[in-house]
């Protein structure tokens, strides 16, 4: 069993492990904010009484959110090889991690946006609908930002989501920090390593939930 580390080769490797987490963590948040977003709210719009409703629209949309967030993350990994390989012409690596990891991401937030403008009060949309507003004016100048603080919130939630998700990089080789604790630490028995990763991914974590939290709460006040 070795417990000791060794700085002038594992320092660049933890430089390069913390680089490539947050990569593949930031692509698939930006995913998320966007593609979860859009899916969230089709989600709320579409459903019966809704400002667009559209129940077969809803019902489809519906259930491939309901397939897809069940599945376990390395078992998805799995299942998305081929359109990961259609897409970036990688099996291994950190692309290849992305994909998932941003469809994971964004099927996951867009029920979290749902839920959020579900909780929104019926009576505000009504009085938007009163004064003659728009619905598109409804969705992206009422809703959305009613919802900011919890949807930031939620946002934050996806943060500690995709970190913990992304240690399963070391299915394909898509590196990382949960990449560089199970080859370099656990395969080894230097649990030193492992300790040194675990507690950065920790300190990453805490930002971002610092981070997170602060913006939730001026969102809230306003």
């Amino acid at each position: 069993m070795r417990n000791g580390i060794n700085w002038p080769v594992f320092g660049p490797e933890l430089i390069t492990a913390i680089a490539e987490t947050l990569l593949m963590v930031g692509v698939a948040l930006a995913a998320a904010g966007v593609f979860g977003t859009a899916l969230g709210v089709l989600l709320y719009v579409t459903r019966r009484g809704g400002l667009l409703a559209n129940p077969v629209l809803f019902n489809v949309v519906n259930v491939v959110i309901n397939i897809i967030r069940p599945i376990p993350f390395i078992i998805f990994i799995t299942l998305m090889a081929p359109v990961t390989y259609a897409l970036v012409r990688a099996s291994f690596g950190t692309p290849a991690i992305i994909v998932p990891l941003a469809v994971a991401a964004s099927v996951a937030f867009a029920r979290i946006v749902e839920q959020n403008l579900v909780a929104i009060d019926p009576g505000v949309i009504e009085a938007a609908r009163a004064m003659g507003a728009s619905r598109w004016r409804i969705i992206w100048s009422l809703l959305v930002p009613e919802a900011l603080g919890p949807l930031i919130l939620g946002f934050t939630f996806m943060f500690v989501a995709i970190m913990d998700a992304s240690a399963a990089s070391a299915l394909i080789a898509g590196g990382g920090l949960g990449e560089l604790a199970i080859v370099q630490g656990y395969n080894r028995f230097n649990f030193a390593v492992i300790a040194v990763c675990v507690l950065t991914i920790v300190l990453i974590v805490q930002i971002g939930q610092f981070v997170g939290n602060r913006l939730a709460r001026r969102a809230l006040r306003h």
